[in-house]
């Protein structure tokens, strides 16, 4: 078996791991051993004990985020339990090293019980700067992140959630400027009531977009249904407001905007009768909900989730330089004010070079993580939850 996983690429890069942990100073003499370990060690353990703050300075707490997972709803793969989601979280913490200098551990939890995992990572949250979220399902997963970040005074981020949200306003902003649109005034469809979904129709509305719609496998959340849960019942109270009753594909006539975070298919009838140069977003991957090849039809931008498209729509121009920026300032918290600022600043990126092939900047440009970083950095200041480099 092992031969014939050895033909697919995939697999010889993974094999053994994409992590590992090195020494960050190294130990030559006796004289090292006992400053890097006793008796030398004992004095900092000391001075820590006595005074909390200095565990940012004298230990890896200030540049290492915790991510978990209990590998319910990985990628497009859905509940495939938390050993196959571990690949997942080495690679997640390639990119957090790789992209902003960021240290993380992976941790893939043995229980789906939403007590037990707010416990877990509370008792083990004292040796990290930050939690990352990661591939939880919803509806658990926006009650973990709310009562953990209640609980810690460290950044606590559901990636699913925010990071796809962020890119997708970042998109959204240069999408809306290349055709000649305000944000105010897109009427916006959103197929997906899950993680991703909740969290993009919340960023657009606090960003000032005043008509989104969320859709679900049963239709657009809307007062007449009487099957809503609770996390979809309080989404309904920031959107849909002209109280639209009907299907996702319905809600697309005259829309300016297709949001896709859900799987499925959309008819090309119903993208027919969108707007003139409108925009959609089909994220679901490997199979985005609307086709590229039909969505160019119709559309005057497209974006997905693959990178074999143009404008991938790719989570990594978020998380790292979030938490880089988190870092920085040793943020308690992350806020909206600090998601916003990050959308902003990865569509300032683009500038001059937008195009309806380039509404977002690749991944590998670098110039994206410092500037994420340094909005993030100067948000949390002016929301007051920086603890560093404030007068």
């Amino acid at each position: 078996m092992a031969q014939e996983h050895d033909l697919d690429p995939a697999f010889p890069l993974h094999r053994g791991g994409k992590i590992e942990v090195r020494p960050a100073v190294r130990i030559r003499d006796p004289e090292g051993l006992a400053l890097a370990y006793t008796p030398g060690v004992a004095r900092v353990s000391q001075a820590i004990a006595a005074d909390p703050e200095l565990a940012y300075d004298y230990t890896w707490k200030s540049n290492t985020v915790l991510i978990v997972t209990d590998g319910t709803a990985v990628l497009g793969l859905g509940d495939i339990g938390p050993l196959a989601a571990l690949p997942v979280m080495e690679g997640k913490s390639l990119l957090f090293k790789e992209f902003a200098g960021v240290d993380a551990v992976p941790i893939c939890l043995d229980t789906t019980d939403v007590e037990e995992i707010i416990d877990t990572v509370l008792r083990i949250a004292p040796a990290y700067g930050g939690v990352n979220l990661e591939d939880i399902s919803a509806p658990r997963c926006f009650e973990i992140e709310r009562r953990l970040a209640d609980s810690l005074d460290i950044p606590v981020f559901h990636d699913d959630q925010h990071g796809t949200a962020i890119v997708v306003l970042a998109a959204l902003k240069n999408a809306a400027l290349l055709t000649g649109r305000a944000e105010a005034d897109l009427k916006v469809v959103i197929s997906g009531a899950g993680a991703a979904g909740t969290a993009v129709a919340s960023i657009l509305v606090a960003d000032g977009v005043r008509n989104v719609m969320v859709g679900d496998s049963r239709g657009i959340l809307s007062p007449e249904r009487g099957d809503l849960n609770d996390a979809k019942s309080n989404l309904l109270l920031a959107t849909n407001p002209t109280g639209f009753h009907g299907s996702v594909e319905e809600a697309l006539d005259g829309a300016d905007v297709f949001i896709g975070v859900s799987g499925g298919t959309i008819a090309e009838d119903a993208v027919s009768r969108m707007a003139d140069e409108s925009i959609i977003f089909s994220l679901a991957n490997p199979h985005p909900e609307i086709h590229p090849e039909v969505g160019g039809r119709h559309a005057a931008v497209v974006a997905t989730g693959r990178s074999d498209f143009p404008n991938q729509i790719n989570n990594v121009l978020a998380f790292p330089g979030i938490f880089r920026g988190a870092f920085d300032v040793r943020a308690s918290k992350v806020t909206r004010s600090m998601n916003l600022a990050a959308a902003a600043a990865i569509a300032g990126v683009v500038g001059d070079d937008l195009a309806p092939d380039h509404i977002i900047p690749s991944p590998f440009d670098r110039r994206v993580g410092v500037t994420v970083a340094a909005a993030v950095a100067e948000a949390a200041r002016e929301a007051g939850v920086a603890r560093k480099g404030v007068e």
